[in-house]
């Protein structure tokens, strides 16, 4: 017996739409550390940061909605 069942990709599916919505939001939001040097950008991309945050938005209300009718 596998422990999530059948639902397995749907989990994973939940777990990295919910991760990569809410790390991007993170990245666009959090204060940037002083000190740092080197080639860092000084924000990350706005247009790259707000798709990734619909597609992982998206992924995770698809899985959780497979979830609940599943």
């Amino acid at each position: 017996m596998v422990f999530l069942g059948d639902d397995i990709l749907r989990w994973l599916v939940l777990a990295i739409g919910g991760a990569m919505a809410v790390g991007n939001i993170l990245a666009l939001t959090r204060p940037r550390p002083p000190g740092r040097a080197g080639d860092d950008l000084r924000r990350p991309p706005l247009l790259r940061s707000l798709v990734m945050i619909a597609v992982g938005t998206l992924a995770s209300i698809w899985a959780l909605a497979s979830l609940v009718a599943g």
